[in-house]
């Protein structure tokens, strides 16, 4: 793959900021992970760990949590956003891995997106972290930096950006870059007040010039 110079660029200038880029959900097996990210949806991921910390405590294994009762689950993830209904994802989506997988999460991508509240990016993380899959999860940090750098459209969907970002980045480099986009959106190309003053990639940033411009 002939990487542009503006890739390498955004690449080394990750690299560079956040060399050690991960998941920042607390979980310890895989059903954790796959419940997380689905409660990600809409929050942070500090307010995830959070009400997780003290979900997974109660709950300490996938058959507990299957037979949980939704009231007792709604306070526990009261904090974060739609939490009536992911308190019902959470037992659904256990219910369902124990009956089609024996408590497993699998490597199957139409099989996780047909999980209540489990879409494209959840199933991408999900992949990308479990399995090593060559994905990329577009959220809105992701989307955000994608745009401004020029690597996608305004008008582009997330589907879209993620069909765009496959391409032009190594495919053996995807699962980490992706995390680095999430860092850089989230606490250096923020949506408001954003660093661009101290930023490496100026020169190559759409944003930066549109202000100029204004």
């Amino acid at each position: 793959m002939m990487m542009t110079m503006k890739t390498i660029k955004i690449i080394d200038y990750l690299e560079e900021l956040y060399p050690e880029a991960s998941c920042e959900l607390n979980y310890k097996t895989d059903y954790e992970l796959l419940i997380a990210v689905m409660l990600s949806a809409q929050t942070t991921d500090v307010s995830v760990n959070k009400v997780t910390a003290t979900l997974f405590n109660k709950y300490p294994t996938l058959e507990k949590l299957s037979r949980a009762n939704v009231e007792e689950v709604m306070d526990i993830i009261r904090p974060i956003g739609t939490y009536r209904k992911k308190s019902q994802n959470i037992i659904d989506i256990s219910k369902s891995l124990l009956k089609n997988y024996n408590g497993v999460v699998p490597n199957d991508r139409n099989y996780l997106e047909s999980l209540p509240g489990v879409g494209r990016k959840t199933a991408n993380v999900v992949l990308s972290i479990l399995y090593n899959e060559p994905v990329c999860a577009v959220d809105t940090h992701v989307k955000r930096v994608a745009i401004r750098l020029g690597l996608a459209k305004d008008t582009d969907d997330v589907l879209t950006i993620e069909k765009k970002l496959t391409k032009i980045f190594p495919k053996e480099k995807l699962n980490k870059i992706h995390h680095q986009l999430i860092f850089f959106g989230r606490y250096h190309c923020k949506a408001r007040n954003p660093n661009c003053e101290n930023c490496k990639l100026k020169d190559v940033c759409k944003y930066i010039k549109n202000k100029k411009l204004q």
